[in-house]
């Protein structure tokens, strides 16, 4: 069994671990490092209760190897608040109450926070009609139906996910 020794910023804090070569973020962040909050649902990166953020992208933990994140910046669930601040993103899925059993919520706000910044920077989806502008701003509920499709909720709490996510874009 081949090791290596990483370092790593997640959610802020630098940190030095060992790692079996054949560990993918998902196990690190779980098993290593106690952050239990990214849910392995599927393991197959088709739900996405494990996204995650790499230098502000978004990701599936249980697909990436933990090696190839020598340096990286991952953000979970538990590094989006600051402190007792909720970031804008939760506070919005709070205020429209955008989850049931919360299984995939984690997954659902790593995977928003992502998309609103790459939304921010001008990148379209499949929907975005050619020739057209993307922006925060223009955002609409079928851009977030498309961009957030990679996260699946069992419960169905889609109804008040795409509120939130417009929410929170303000």
């Amino acid at each position: 069994m081949a090791r290596m020794s990483l370092d790593l910023t997640v959610n802020g804090e630098r940190r030095k671990v060992d790692v079996d070569t054949r560990t993918t973020v998902l196990d690190l962040l779980r098993e290593q490092l106690g952050l239990t909050g990214s849910k392995k649902g599927c393991d197959h990166g088709q739900c996405g209760a494990c996204t995650v953020l790499v230098a502000g992208r978004r990701v599936l933990g249980c697909l990436v190897l933990a090696v190839t994140l020598e340096g990286a910046e991952v953000t979970t669930v538990e590094g989006l608040a600051d402190g007792d601040d909720l970031h804008p993103v939760q506070r919005a899925f709070l205020d429209a109450d955008a989850f049931q059993c919360g299984y995939c919520t984690p997954g659902q706000l790593c995977s928003a926070v992502g998309m609103l910044r790459e939304v921010g920077e001008g990148w379209p989806s499949v929907v975005t009609p050619p020739g057209a502008t993307v922006s925060v701003s223009s955002l609409g509920p079928d851009e977030v139906r498309e961009r957030m499709s990679g996260n699946l909720c069992r419960c169905g709490a889609y109804v008040n996910i795409v509120p939130a996510v417009l929410a929170a874009r303000r």
